[in-house]
């Protein structure tokens, strides 16, 4: 079988994001990705999470889409995906509904940074995307998402390896990381912070923003070289 490994991973970490309670139905979906091999794995489209199995998983060409060893559609938000991938290089991918998050994305509102509980995880503000053109939906409209994500942050200069997450305007959230889980508990997380900034909105509307020199503390305490958060490798 083709990506075995990657397909039981993809499976787990799927079966980790029903468990946090961000999906409903058959909404959402996480993959992997084994660049070495092109393969990109990913949840089957419109199957409920309590039929899953590792055989499900639908490994597809990283270059091309075409899917390889599955008689399964994938996600048909398997092309926004692809795209990611090539461009930010990340291990793994999660799209939800998640209440709070979309209620942003619809919104068409960045989740803003405006405390250490955000930037312990995103180095400033998840950008929302401008709202995909006509034509863009009409004709390869999936793909074009995975487009817009990536011309977003590079027209503002957001670093995807900082800021691994997207609010797509007037759809969702996308969320990434180093391996399919990582991705999912980034995407709880998103969760958390798009809940909280809506409350502080309700309660403050015009609080004044965290210094930088605050957010890029708890940031690389967390991240990079010199991280210390933790017990490290060895601990």
């Amino acid at each position: 079988m083709i990506a075995a490994e990657l397909r039981d991973l993809v499976f787990r970490a799927n079966q980790r994001l029903a468990g946090t309670g961000l999906v409903h139905g058959t909404f959402g979906n996480v993959s992997g990705v084994d660049y070495d091999a092109g393969v990109c794995v990913i949840k089957p489209s419109g199957v409920p999470y309590t039929e899953l199995s590792p055989a499900h998983m639908v490994p597809v060409s990283l270059e091309t889409g075409a899917v390889l060893d599955s008689t399964l559609r994938p996600s048909s938000d398997t092309p926004t995906h692809l795209e990611l991938y090539r461009a930010f290089r990340c291990g793994g991918i999660v799209h939800t509904h998640s209440e709070a998050a979309t209620t942003l994305a619809q919104a068409r509102t960045p989740l803003r940074c405006m405390g250490t509980t955000h930037a312990d995880y995103f180095r400033g503000d998840v950008p929302v995307t401008r709202p995909l053109r006509q034509a863009e939906v009409a004709d390869a409209y999936e793909r074009n998402t995975g487009l817009v994500i990536v011309e977003t942050f590079r027209s503002t200069g957001v670093s995807p390896d900082e800021v691994t997450a997207v609010l797509v305007a007037n759809h969702g959230p996308f969320v990434w990381g180093a391996d399919p889980f990582g991705a999912v508990e980034r995407a709880h997380v998103l969760e958390l912070l798009a809940r909280l900034a809506i409350a502080q909105h309700l309660i403050a509307p015009d609080a004044p923003r965290p210094d930088a020199y605050l957010i890029d503390k708890h940031y690389f305490r967390k991240h990079g070289a010199r991280a210390y958060y933790g017990q490290g490798k060895d601990g």
